[in-house]
């Protein structure tokens, strides 16, 4: 009988088997993964995109119409306004990342009309899906998406504090109709969890800390931007009104819509602006205008970046 040579013996040792039978289920565990968040993705851009069609029901153009500002100036600092959100979600993502600009900035839009139309939260949850099916994304971005959450709520709350330590001569004289029992009591929801989460950020965060910086520099950058266009937009509708007054006026409704446990926050904000500006029918119609083009976007956007999602999830099939 002929020896085999050692050098042509293509078999593997006992170990070498079972590693390659490993490796092997661990990629199909992965590729299963993949096409089951795929599917959730699927699911999700749907809903997206039905529940943006079902909202048309609810937006009264006929109402806002001689509102609507015609200038192209207004137009383009409304689509900033709107936009900086997604995008400057996609630079931090970028950082963590490298995802590609137009289907990363789809699934942030899509997060974003989701978290608005459909359920808190549930934006977060469409966009980790989203994640978890792109191969050349990362095997594990839960923490990432937690973490970029947390951030975003801890620098809101921050903000918070901050203008309310600012407003707090206004809020203590009752010019604003805030009571100050529910404001102490808003306050308090705010600080203990944001406590809470800075004592155990060792254990909650699993960014390093530069990615963390980063992030938080960037949520600090949404802040000032949503101020500065919110107020911007109101300048270009009622001119009269200075943009420095109309600052003021969106750092206080960014305020009063923060804190939990405020009644009746419209008619709250309606008295603030008639305190600061004396125009309640202007500011009643300008707010009205204001959240039927906001519902419009979301429905152009929820039904747009929804069947984006299902042709990029076709495609990746």
């Amino acid at each position: 009988m002929q020896a085999i040579d050692p050098m042509y013996d293509n078999s593997f040792a006992p170990g070498e088997l079972a590693a390659s039978a490993a490796a092997a289920a661990k990629v199909r565990e992965i590729s299963t993964n993949r096409r089951l968040f795929g599917l959730l993705g699927v699911v999700l851009s749907a809903v997206v995109m039905f529940k943006a069609a079902y909202s048309y029901r609810d937006l009264r153009l006929d109402t806002v119409e001689a509102m609507i500002p015609r200038s192209f100036a207004f137009w383009a600092v409304f689509f900033a306004y709107y936009m900086h959100g997604p995008m400057l979600d996609w630079v931090i993502f970028r950082r963590l990342w490298k995802i590609p600009f137009f289907s990363g900035v789809a699934a942030l839009v899509r997060k974003l009309v989701s978290n608005e139309l459909v359920l808190g939260y549930l934006g977060e949850a469409q966009f980790y899906a989203w994640a978890r099916a792109r191969a050349g994304l990362t095997s594990a971005p839960f923490g990432a998406v937690k973490d970029v959450a947390i951030i975003s709520a801890l620098a809101g709350n921050a903000a918070t504090v901050i203008m309310l330590a600012f407003a707090w001569p206004l809020v203590a004289s009752g010019s604003l109709g805030m009571p100050i029992r529910s404001v102490f009591i808003g306050l308090g929801f705010v600080l203990v969890p944001s406590c809470a989460i800075l004592l155990l950020r060792k254990k909650l965060f699993s960014l390093d800390r530069p990615e963390l910086i980063f992030i938080t520099a960037i949520h600090v950058v949404r802040i000032i931007l949503f101020i500065a266009l919110s107020a911007l937009l109101w300048h270009l509708v009622l001119p009269q009104v200075t943009v420095g007054l109309w600052m003021v006026l969106a750092t206080l409704r960014m305020l009063v819509s923060r804190l939990p446990f405020l009644p009746n926050k419209d008619i709250v904000f309606a008295g603030i602006a008639v305190f600061l500006l004396g125009r309640d029918l202007e500011i009643a119609a300008l707010m009205t205008m204001m959240a039927a083009i906001t519902l419009g976007s979301h429905i152009v956007a929820g039904i747009a970046s929804g069947l984006a999602g299902l042709v990029e999830s076709r495609r990746n099939a």
